[in-house]
């Protein structure tokens, strides 16, 4: 259901029964609750990043002021948006179900096939790397989760406390090689989304046996697209990141947000933020097809 789930190494895993575990994870996974909840956190995971872009937009496109007042341009200005909506706390409240959900449904994952690891091998590599892409994704889902929680109680933190905070973190002993060492993660991770996108190994999460051959063509596409351009944006948020941590600049080092401030500036800013937008938006459509035909 979610971005990156783990498969399954060792045949049907719906027929391991090893450990104390895993008659509970197997229901736990099958649950049509649980599917119906991880479903809504995909929408939810959807429209966050619709709402990204439409402020990396507004940052690009916007009156100049707009590129250094206003609500920072991540999940966190997606959420502000959400608040100040006509039934924003009701719909973060729903959100941050929807993506505990999400959260859950990884974890469930996680615990239905550690044991099914296989031995040392390329086999054992490839499982290892997918429980680790799992827990990220279910750390991500959780604290998008919790995020949500604190704008529906008006906890919304600013971009000057973001600034504060990662200015805090340089000055630790080994601070800076810390958010250097993010800034390369992330960068990796956008690479890894380049990868997926190009060789369209996404299909695989979605089953679009019962949909036209055009709308099959139609989202693969622009699959391809949402995942080869969120994973450019995440190289750039990576390269900029990590730049403005080794020359100690807070402001920059904040993340999407910093990184997509300090693009804005320059003689392509607009130009690459709209290609960002891009990215995000057809994304989305990638998310919304995994909401709607599901695997298995």
């Amino acid at each position: 259901m979610a971005e990156d789930t783990v498969e399954s190494t060792t045949g049907d895993p719906a027929g391991d029964t090893a450990g104390e575990t895993a008659p509970v994870t197997q229901r736990a996974a099958h649950s049509p609750v649980l599917r119906r909840t991880a479903q809504l956190g995909l929408l939810g995971y959807a429209l966050i990043h619709l709402l990204v872009a439409w402020l990396a937009l507004q940052l690009a496109w916007g009156p100049g002021r707009a590129r250094t007042a206003g609500r920072s341009t991540d999940s966190a200005g997606a959420l502000d948006v959400l608040a100040e909506s006509p039934f924003g706390d009701g719909l973060l409240w729903v959100l941050a179900v929807a993506l505990s959900g999400l959260c859950v449904w990884q974890a469930v994952e996680v615990l239905r096939h550690h044991r099914s690891v296989p031995g040392p091998g390329p086999r054992r590599r490839e499982a290892l790397v997918q429980l680790v892409k799992t827990v990220g994704t279910a750390v991500l889902y959780g604290f998008l989760a919790v995020s949500a929680v604190r704008a529906a109680l008006g906890l919304r933190a600013g971009r000057r406390e973001e600034q504060e905070t990662v200015r805090g973190v340089l000055s630790w002993p080994g601070g800076q090689v810390l958010v250097v060492a993010v800034a390369l993660v992330v960068v990796g991770i956008g690479a890894y989304h380049v990868r997926k996108g190009w060789r369209s190994d996404f299909l695989g999460e979605i089953d679009l046996s019962t949909v036209s051959p055009a709308l099959c063509t139609l989202t693969t596409r622009l699959g391809q697209v949402g995942f080869v351009l969120k994973g450019v944006a995440l190289v750039l948020v990576g390269g900029v990141v990590g730049w403005a941590a080794a020359t100690f600049d807070a402001a920059t080092a904040t993340g999407l947000d910093g990184a997509l401030r300090a693009v804005a500036t320059g003689p392509l800013g607009p130009v690459v933020l709209t290609v960002v937008a891009t990215g995000l938006t057809t994304f989305s459509v990638y998310l919304l097809a995994r909401a709607r035909h599901p695997v298995g």
